[in-house]
């Protein structure tokens, strides 16, 4: 069995990610983990709120060394891109629509009422929006094009996250997928 605070930590993003940060209580948080509740406040002494802190870095990085895993596996970018998109597809699929991005989740729902969760869940999509424009950059595409293309590249994953769950379907992934790589394809084709 993992240590306590892994486990706190790993049923919380569950918990969040599946529910929603005001749908899930401290108390379903440790009986799930099956940790003492005292536990959750020896490892988070500012209760539930830095634990959403520390859940939503921690499934940040950890989907940046997703994205990071299948990009160093693909011979090319829209490659990465595409198999990124599928990949979430299958995920909505194999967990009957319930695991989508945990970052998005929470922060939809708590960009206006809590500021140090809207502020975690913006430098984690900073971080990828960074990753992203470093490696659009890096296939060729220039500076000043690099960013907004990223933006919409994770506007569009996490808007079909959102579509995918309510329409319990992959046909927003799918369509999704096939904008970013017409976008990807356009821009990085040598112009005549």
């Amino acid at each position: 069995m993992a240590p306590t605070r892994e486990r706190i930590l790993i049923t919380a993003a569950e918990l969040f990610r599946r529910q929603g940060y005001a749908g899930t209580g401290l108390k379903q948080v440790t009986t799930q983990a099956e940790a003492p509740f005292g536990s959750l406040y020896h490892f988070w002494p500012g209760g539930k709120e830095q634990l959403g802190e520390e859940v939503i870095r921690t499934g940040g990085a950890f989907f940046l060394a997703l994205y990071r895993a299948i990009a160093d596996e693909a011979p090319d970018l829209p490659t990465a891109i595409g198999d990124f998109f599928t990949g979430a597809g299958e995920t909505l699929v194999a967990t009957d629509y319930l695991d989508a991005c945990p970052i998005a989740t929470v922060a939809g729902e708590v960009a206006s009422t809590h500021e140090p969760l809207r502020a975690a869940s913006a430098g984690v999509f900073e971080s990828w929006l960074a990753a992203l424009s470093d490696d659009l950059e890096g296939a060729g595409i220039p500076e000043p094009r690099a960013r907004p293309i990223a933006l919409a590249l994770v506007a569009g994953l996490e808007g079909a996250f959102l579509l995918c769950r309510t329409l319990r379907s992959t046909e927003p992934m799918d369509a999704a997928r096939a904008a970013a790589l017409t976008v990807l394809h356009a821009e990085l084709e040598p112009a005549p």
